[in-house]
């Protein structure tokens, strides 16, 4: 008679005669080197082969869990080698976050195409109502990436927020396109309240530079529905709490201080917010400056819109700023004291327009505390 035995690869063909019962018997006993052991087809399972039949391994009460020869399912817990492991325990006091990426809030229809806006979201992963902040990017009013600025984003989204970051209209589009734009992402956001966990009484807006602008924008004109367009009208387009990072507050002097160059540009009908108000060059229009329309541009700036109750804003600006001027943050603040409305305005020091220091974690936590006063304790 044969058996099999497999070590690793290779295959050892053992010949045997079985003599009496007892010495058949006293064989099996003595199987190692005799017996074939396979792994079976069903994980922690092996088959054996008796005979004719494949009977599956049952370990004996009290026999020890592997047998020389024979392969163990389960790896000891512990062994004469083991090793010593650091012990590492984790706090959970800080949620998920979920990305719900590219959702189209708003869209634009003409008589020959249809845009969709679009935002991105992140949202905290409870089951309570949270406070939300629209996100509004800047980019010279030519531009609107709606996805950078990850690292206030992200802070904002584990500190409890959900965030929106939306995408708007820019030049070629002309004022009030952007506003409109940001209007209809706050009502988005407060009409799908139920459905990303939002606290619909309780939404702030963050933007920098031209999304500063947009921003300030947004907090000015919340008792009005004169920019509402698109859908859900019935639902208000007001934000609770708002912060302009180098924020542009009055389009007539966004170069105040700097140099004489850096006043011709924005005297020219190439400035980027001459084109948000007037529009480009076409056909008979050979363009516009600025200060054309004097009473035109301070409709399309925040400090041209300072009547009525307006909600707490955080204007903060770079000394260092040589973009957009820092007394575009100062004369804003003091305007807004002026008509004894809640005004914060911080100075950066040494920082310019959006560079380094705006991404550090302890300006990010200035921004973060800031809306924690006002829309978490509210």
């Amino acid at each position: 008679m044969s058996s099999v035995t497999r070590t690793g690869r290779s295959v050892i063909l053992v010949s045997f005669t079985l003599g009496t019962r007892q010495d058949r018997e006293a064989m099996v006993q003595r199987r190692v080197g005799a017996e074939v052991s396979c792994v079976a087809d069903r994980p922690g399972l092996r088959n054996r082969r008796r005979g004719s039949t494949i009977e599956r391994d049952r370990p004996e009460a009290g026999a020890p869990a592997e047998r020389e020869g024979m392969v163990s399912d389960t790896p000891p817990m512990h062994s004469e080698n083991s090793v010593a492991a650091r012990t590492l325990t984790i706090a959970t006091n800080r949620p998920r976050i979920d990305e719900v990426g590219e959702v189209i809030y708003h869209q634009v229809k003409r008589i020959d195409a249809v845009r969709g806006l679009r935002m991105t979201l992140l949202v905290p992963r409870n089951a309570d109502p949270k406070p939300a902040i629209l996100y509004v990017p800047g980019g010279g009013f030519t531009s609107a990436a709606h996805r950078k600025f990850i690292e206030m984003r992200l802070a904002l989204a584990q500190a409890g927020f959900v965030v929106a970051a939306a995408e708007y209209r820019v030049v070629p589009d002309v004022f009030p396109a952007p506003l409109e734009d940001g209007k209809a992402a706050v009502r988005y956001l407060r009409s799908h309240a139920d459905e990303y966990g939002i606290d619909p009484d309780r939404i702030g807006v963050l933007g920098d530079s031209a999304g500063g602008w947009l921003a300030q924008m947004l907090a000015m004109t919340g008792d009005t529905s004169e920019y509402d367009r698109g859908d859900w009208l019935d639902t208000s387009s007001a934000v609770q709490a708002a912060v302009s990072l180098y924020g542009i507050s009055d389009l007539r002097n966004i170069g105040a201080g700097f140099s004489d160059a850096v006043g011709r540009v924005h005297a020219s009908t190439a400035s980027t917010e001459t084109l948000l108000v007037h529009g480009v060059a076409f056909g008979d229009f050979a363009g516009a400056t600025i200060d054309s329309d004097p009473a035109k541009a301070l409709a399309a700036s925040p400090i041209g819109h300072l009547s009525g109750r307006k909600p707490p804003l955080l204007l903060m600006h770079g000394s260092a700023d040589d973009l957009v001027s820092p007394v575009q943050s100062e004369q804003m603040a003091a305007a807004l004291r002026q008509h004894d409305d809640k005004v914060d305005y911080v100075v950066v020091n040494g920082a310019g327009h959006g560079d380094e220091p705006w991404f550090q974690p302890a300006l990010i936590e200035n921004v973060i505390a800031w809306f924690q006063e006002r829309l978490l304790k509210c």
